[in-house]
Parts: structure tokens; C-alpha cells; sequence
């Protein structure tokens, strides 16, 4: 493969077309959803994107999950699973979170999805957002801010906050107290207040400030 150095200001999209000028054929975009939130896991996304099949039909829906509307994500997760060459969701417990640290456990759950794809990717290029890189021999990139500058990661992105906020509407018809369908775990005011009224139940990440003052009256 040539020598690649991204710019600084390339729209999403870019990165792919310099890879694939420089002869590479696939790239794995990984990502991740939920660091932040105070309960429910980190869910991290991989998917494989065919350089030489860039059909900008399909890409064009792809952007930062943040950005887009629950509508425009599940529009984007249909063409995801219908035009990647191939695509996995891996996640880690907010138990394991605690043990491990929320850094740790997000790379982790991108590597357990990227294992969960049975292609030889030998000859792909991983494209990670963020600053740091995962375990693996795979020549990778890590990419800030890159959910908004490469198609992959921005496709890991979307079936990784689909497929967290999925999760975090199921926790709330065993907990409707906290309000999880609406926040999803993130550290809004309704949901402190809920965590002071009822203390923490089982999801909650105990080591983060917001439920940790209350990890003594964790419900049963």
C-alpha cells in the first residue's frame, strides 16, 4: 500500500477514496455508542466497506450518528445491512465497564465486533474513531472526529447507537422510574433526580459521578 496522510479538512467520503487510491480494497470503520451515559452498556459498531463499490446512493445517508434523527438512523441501518459487505455489534456491561474502565471497555467491545466478522481481512484497513487504536495486527487509523469523515466509521456509528438505544427501551419497561426510553442512560437532570429518589438498580455504572454517591442503596 502507498504512503497515505489524510488531510485535515476532507468532507466524509474522502478518507476512503485517498485509501482506495492508494490500492487498498476494504476499509472496517469501528465506532462506538454510550460512553458518557450513567447507566446501560457501551455498544460498539464494525462495519466493511468494499472500496471499489462506493455507491454514493447509499453512502450519501451515512453521517455522526449524533446528528441524524432516530428516523434517519433507521433509514441509514437498512442501507447498512443491505449494501455492507459485512457488519457486526459487540457491547460490554456496564459491570464490565466498572471493572475495566469505560476507555478499556470501549475498545474492547470494537474488538470483540471486529472478531465477530468471518471475512479474511488480511488485507483491510481499520479505520478507528477516535484517538486510540484497538489490538490488532491490522494496519489502522485512528481518526478524531471521524464519524464525520469516513463513511465506515460513520456506518459503525449509526448500528452501534441503534442498537444501544434498542437496548436501553427495553431496560425501561423493567425500570420505567429512571426514564430510560427518553435519556437513555445519559446524565440528564430527570435522570439524576431519579437515581437521588430510587437509588441505582442493576445497569447503573457505579463508578461514575451521578450514581456512584449512591452505589450504597443499589436496588435489588
Amino acid at each position: 500500500m502507498q504512503s497515505v496522510l489524510f488531510s485535515t479538512d476532507e468532507k466524509i467520503g474522502d478518507i476512503e477514496r485517498e485509501l482506495r487510491a492508494a490500492g487498498v480494497r476494504y476499509v472496517v470503520g469501528l465506532d462506538e455508542a454510550g460512553r458518557g451515559p450513567l447507566a446501560g452498556p457501551v455498544y460498539a459498531g464494525a462495519v466493511v466497506v468494499d472500496l471499489e463499490k462506493l455507491d454514493e446512493a447509499w453512502l450519501a445517508c451515512l453521517d455522526d450518528s449524533k446528528r441524524l434523527k432516530e428516523s434517519a438512523r433507521q433509514a441509514a441501518t437498512l442501507e447498512i445491512v443491505e449494501n455492507a459487505v459485512a457488519f457486526a455489534v459487540a457491547f460490554k456491561t456496564a459491570q464490565e465497564i466498572d471493572e475495566i474502565n469505560i476507555l478499556q471497555a470501549s475498545l474492547r467491545a470494537m474488538e470483540a465486533a471486529l472478531e465477530s466478522i468471518s471475512l479474511d481481512l488480511d488485507a483491510a484497513v481499520i479505520l478507528v474513531d477516535g484517538k486510540q487504536k484497538i489490538a490488532s495486527e491490522l494496519t489502522q487509523y485512528a481518526l478524531i472526529k471521524g464519524d464525520s469523515r469516513s463513511y465506515a466509521i460513520a456506518a459503525a456509528s449509526i448500528l452501534a447507537k441503534v442498537g444501544r438505544d434498542k437496548e436501553m427501551a427495553e431496560h425501561h419497561l423493567t425500570w420505567p422510574e429512571y426514564g430510560f426510553d427518553r435519556h437513555k442512560g445519559y446524565p440528564s437532570q430527570r435522570h439524576r433526580d431519579a437515581i437521588i429518589e430510587h437509588g441505582p438498580c442493576a445497569i447503573h455504572r457505579l463508578t461514575f459521578s451521578g450514581a456512584k454517591q449512591h452505589a450504597h442503596r443499589l436496588r435489588p
